[in-house]
């Protein structure tokens, strides 16, 4: 099922359940995909709903941290429940041992040599990975793994 289907079906799932938190988090979910529809002009691919999906959960890790570190507990504690909600919706995540493995790969098939060619790597990778790894992380392995 493909990923917007999915969060359409989980949308009336919590309508008829009465999960008022849930179903304020899937609307706000499925807004900012017909958000960049609309902007976009073209319905999206389930990669472009991924890297939506990935975006807000980015923007709900930062936006914990900042309360936690303004002593704001329960407004952390919404955006820590808005990440599990997220989660759901995002593949699993790859491990440590098979992005090291994907990174190998990536750097024995581009060639790359030296970190100027880091962005060759990142661009073989960044389809592979998507959705599955952290690319800040992974850019800076990469970058480690070159020089």
């Amino acid at each position: 099922m493909a990923l917007k289907d999915r969060i359409a079906a989980d949308m009336k799932a919590a309508m008829r359940a009465r999960e008022s938190e849930r179903l304020e988090f899937i609307r706000m979910l499925r807004a900012a995909i017909q958000r960049r529809e609309v902007d976009d002009r073209e319905e999206l691919e389930e990669e472009e709903v991924l890297a939506v999906t990935q975006k807000l959960l980015k923007q709900s890790q930062d936006a914990a941290s900042q309360f936690i570190a303004g002593g704001r507990e329960d407004l952390a504690a919404k955006e820590e429940r808005n990440i599990a909600l997220l989660q759901e919706y995002l593949p699993e995540p790859l491990q440590d041992e098979e992005i090291d493995a994907l990174i190998s790969e990536a750097i024995s098939a581009t060639g790359a040599l030296s970190p100027k060619e880091m962005g060759k790597v990142i661009g073989w990778l960044k389809p592979k990975v998507q959705g599955r790894a952290d690319m800040g992380k992974m850019s800076a392995s990469v970058k480690n793994r070159l020089q």
